[in-house]
């Protein structure tokens, strides 16, 4: 009897070394980060990224689409947190109940490019809706992302200020994302919307050059959004709340600030986030 109880005890403090071991090497957790291709393209993502994976509590599975996609994922529990570009579509989603604390804390612009010689005289518009008239009366190649972006949804709000409604031959939707679409117009030598941090990320790669900037209505605003856990109970709360805070640090914000500084000869992106 004293061999079985010997081995009663030895058996159960193998299997409470093999529960603490199971336990150490459990899988990080996994934070789904729906996001923007411009944010992907420009390589800011993967800095963060790497900031944040540092202490090895949660892994980012980042999936980046237009602003469009992005809140599907999240209106179907797809997502644990979004940061999108899109502003009246984020207020839309918070409002029906998706998403909470939606966080605006980061801008870049949009510009207008364009052949440099420039064949729709675009070149002085002081006004992006008198830009894009003119490429529309010139019966200029214009390339439209097309994907339902928040890039996309401007480009269609200032095609409504110009009151044009593209279509046509002189109106390619491409239906990709920021990078893929700035090479078609290449290709094609078009004119095309695009947000600048992603053009100054390929501009040695191409001869499009800028025709229009500065308008107010080129001002391209990012936001941070929680999946509402009380809507889909499988959502990473804990891990979207951690990368929400994490973004929304001093030192996400240093790592943004200097980012594309040393490589492309300026800041790409412009934190507006007061952090504690």
């Amino acid at each position: 009897m004293k061999g079985v109880n010997i081995m009663a005890t030895l058996s159960a403090a193998l299997a409470a070394l093999l529960l603490a071991g199971c336990a150490k090497i459990e899988p990080k957790s996994v934070v789904r980060l729906a996001t923007t291709t411009s944010v992907r393209d420009t390589g800011l993502l993967d800095t963060l990224n790497e900031s944040f994976q540092k202490d090895g509590k949660y892994t980012l599975q980042a999936i980046a689409v237009g602003s469009g996609q992005a809140m599907q994922l999240g209106r179907t529990g797809e997502a644990d947190i979004l940061w999108v570009h899109s502003p009246d579509d984020e207020k839309r989603f918070v409002e029906e109940g998706y998403g909470v604390e939606r966080t605006t804390f980061l801008h870049n612009d949009f510009v207008i490019l364009g052949p440099a010689a420039d064949p729709a005289k675009v070149k002085g518009s002081k006004k992006a809706a008198d830009a894009f008239r003119k490429i529309a009366a010139a019966r200029a190649l214009f390339v439209s992302r097309a994907d339902r972006s928040g890039t996309n949804k401007r480009e269609l709000k200032i095609w409504g200020a110009a009151k044009v409604k593209p279509a046509g031959e002189y109106y390619l939707e491409a239906g990709q994302g920021m990078a893929g679409t700035l090479s078609i117009a290449e290709e094609k030598k078009a004119y095309v919307l695009a947000d600048r941090s992603t053009y100054l990320s390929m501009a040695k790669s191409l001869s499009l050059v800028i025709v229009g900037e500065g308008d107010d209505a080129l001002i391209n605003r990012y936001s941070l959004i929680l999946v509402n856990p009380a809507k889909f109970p499988k959502v990473n709360a804990a891990g979207a709340r951690a990368y929400f805070d994490f973004v929304l640090s001093k030192p996400a914000k240093e790592i943004i600030e200097k980012f594309g500084v040393e490589k492309y000869g300026r800041q790409l992106f412009f934190y507006d986030y007061a952090v504690k």
